[in-house]
């Protein structure tokens, strides 16, 4: 007997007549799934994370292109589209994880993983061989500027230093070759002086160097070295 205004339970043989458990979309999800998951792989293990071997953006950068990749294709169906894409940029490109903000270089990476995520999920009548161009593009081109273009990494480092005589101009060489010495840095290309100090005989400076080992200082990049409060004491 049905109620008007009830919902009845549904059979599990109602629920497959109704293409609840149908599994025609299965195989081409799994192959777009499998193309962007290898894809992440490529750009973010071997081009992102042997460079800067940052392991909790390795961690983000998959899961982010994984869920990324799982909500624009199942909602494919929905009126979205453009609209829908943009507005994920939108919503991760204003993320600033609280703790510290991204740098430039993250924050790319993060948009080129969003990106390519959106691009295998909503290509809707677009052949494979375009999608697998599409990735390959993107591939090459982040592969030339990480091997390639960007061979010779700079790295900066944050200091304060007390031998304020010898940032005047007509010192330079000597300073160069005095934090060369305190440092261990043998290639310093470059000294930006920063807040200096005549009470204290101390200035901030960054210094920087060719890092052959191509590491990321997480010390400075996440500001180690804060404002003293006590400067004017």
């Amino acid at each position: 007997m049905n109620i008007t205004g009830m919902m009845l339970p549904v059979s599990s043989a109602e629920m497959a007549d109704q293409g609840m458990f149908s599994f025609a979309g299965v195989p081409e999800l799994l192959l777009r799934f499998g193309i962007n998951l290898v894809v992440m792989l490529i750009l973010v293990r071997w081009l992102y994370y042997s460079t800067t071997r940052r392991k909790d953006y390795l961690f983000t950068y998959i899961l982010i292109s994984s869920v990324v990749f799982l909500l624009c294709y199942l909602l494919e169906s929905v009126s979205l589209q453009i609209g829908f894409a943009l507005g994920l940029f939108a919503i991760f490109g204003i993320i600033r994880y609280r703790t510290n903000p991204m740098p430039i270089k993250e924050m790319t990476y993060l948009f080129l993983v969003i990106g390519i995520s959106v691009i295998n999920a909503l290509t809707a009548g677009t052949s494979m061989t375009e999608i697998i161009f599409a990735n390959l593009a993107v591939i090459l081109i982040t592969m030339g500027l990480e091997k390639v273009w960007l061979l010779r990494h700079i790295s900066s480092k944050a200091i304060v230093y007390e031998k304020i005589n010898l940032i005047v101009p007509e010192k330079y060489d000597e300073l160069i070759a005095d934090l060369q010495l305190r440092t261990g840095l043998s290639e310093i290309k470059k000294v930006e002086i920063g807040a200096i100090n005549f009470l204290k005989d101390t200035c901030r400076m960054i210094i920087y160097y060719e890092d052959k080992g191509r590491s990321v200082n997480l010390a400075d990049q996440n500001g180690f070295i804060k404002p003293d409060d006590n400067d004017d004491d």
